[in-house]
């Protein structure tokens, strides 16, 4: 079984190396050329090439509109050997959706299932994969899904809803980072070395992910290399935002976080997503 992956960028490469090294036959492509390919991977010139090689192709890019184009050119191939598709990006609910119905008419199978953890996640095999799909198509590509990380749970039978996972968690490590940052910020302002309220933070009610992982990573060392930019995260706020609209569920929090990021990314854009206690402190 020959698999594919369209994307190597910081988070495609790292889910590329961890494919090999699950020993799967692996090509690749990426609009940027062959220079991002890894050692050992055949590199493929477009989406069409890709849908006639590979029996199972995985996608890790920036959008819905990116995930989109590739599932048509894939889906035109003529003489096509694809049967599935596990689309790792953080899309939105709709553009999932749209891609399923796109591919489900072309015969071709299509996994939802984003994932968390960036790329420091990939390579360490920690990476969170939350994925929906029909449950035999799931259990098709079940190698590939163990190639990509331990961390694996099916949370729903349709498309789209492992968007909604990775949607809700996205929302939460936002809002994490940002209550973390104004509160770091307050307690230095009153004296309190960080490195202490980490520890103190971290023994007690208010530890999360942003006190015990990205601050004593990535803010406390001011490495801010968790390789997730802010523009990334601001997107997905919006996404997130948009489908609780459309549902009508409650976003009163959702819309003060992801106001906050917004002004973060648009003045700073691509910045580390760490970045974001010098920002608030500033």
């Amino acid at each position: 079984m020959t698999v594919g992956l369209v994307g190597l960028g910081q988070m495609g490469s790292a889910l590329a190396a961890s494919l090999v090294e699950a020993g799967l036959d692996l090509i690749a492509h990426d609009r940027a050329g062959p220079a991002r390919c890894p050692e050992g991977v055949g590199f493929v010139p477009d989406a069409g090439a890709m849908a006639r090689r590979a029996h199972i192709v995985v996608l890790s890019l920036p959008d819905g509109s990116a995930s989109l184009e590739v599932a048509g050119q894939m889906a035109g191939a003529a003489d096509r050997r694809v049967t599935h598709v596990v689309d790792t990006s953080t899309i939105g609910l709709d553009a999932a959706r749209r891609i399923d119905a796109l591919l489900t008419d072309a015969g071709v199978a299509y996994i939802d299932a984003p994932v968390s953890g960036g790329p420091a996640g990939a390579r360490a095999r920690t990476l969170t994969v939350m994925y929906a799909g029909d449950p035999e198509a799931c259990r098709a590509v079940e190698p590939v899904l163990a190639g990509l990380g331990d961390r694996r749970f099916r949370v729903g039978p349709t498309a789209g809803m492992g968007q909604a996972m990775k949607l809700a968690n996205n929302f939460l490590s936002a809002t994490a980072l940002a209550a973390t940052s104004e509160a770091i910020a307050f307690g230095t302002s009153a004296g309190l070395s960080m490195d202490v309220m980490l520890e103190v933070l971290n023994a007690s009610s208010g530890r999360s992910a942003a006190t015990s992982d990205k601050f004593v990573q990535h803010v406390l060392t001011r490495r801010y290399a968790s390789g997730f930019t802010n523009t990334l995260m601001s997107k997905d706020l919006t996404l997130y935002l948009r489908a609780t609209r459309d549902r009508g569920s409650p976003g009163v929090v959702g819309d003060v976080v992801g106001q906050l990021w917004e002004r973060f990314a648009s003045h700073q854009p691509g910045a580390d997503f760490t970045r974001i206690y010098p920002f608030v402190d500033s």
